[in-house]
Formats: C-alpha cells, structure tokens, sequence
C-alpha cells in the first residue's frame, strides 16, 4: 500500500472534487450517470465508462481514508 500512502489526503480530496464532479455544469457527471444507473438505462459502454472514471476520485479517497485510519493517522 506504499502507493495510496504517497497520495496526500488533500489530493485525494481535490481529485474527488475535480474529477469527480466535472463538469460542474449544467450538471455533475456523477449525478447524471447515477441517476440513469438507477433508472436502468445506463447501458451504453462510453457511459459505463463515464461513470468508472467519476466514480474512482471518490474510492481513492475513500481507501485513502481507511488506509489512514488503520495507520492511526485519523
């Protein structure tokens, strides 16, 4: 786990922010592709992608955080 332990707890926040939520507007990406994931019609394989790649920011911050709180560091 050297990799995630390299990664600072504030890139990990600016990434799940920037990449995450892109394009702020009209709408987040995020909130798009979750919504047609639970409306079922998310089947398109470039918005199956699209959400992976809005969706990892967030489990990088999330492991970073567990990884953290194993460590004694949170």
């Amino acid at each position: 786990m050297q990799w995630l332990d390299n990664i600072t707890l504030q890139m990990a926040i600016i990434l799940a922010l920037l990449l995450g939520f892109a394009p702020f507007f009209p709408e987040p990406h995020i909130v798009e592709k979750v919504r047609m994931l639970f409306q079922g019609s998310l089947r398109r394989p470039i918005d199956i992608f699209d959400l992976f790649w809005h969706t990892w920011p967030f489990l990088l911050l999330a492991l970073k955080l567990v990884r953290m709180r194993q460590l004694g560091q949170f």
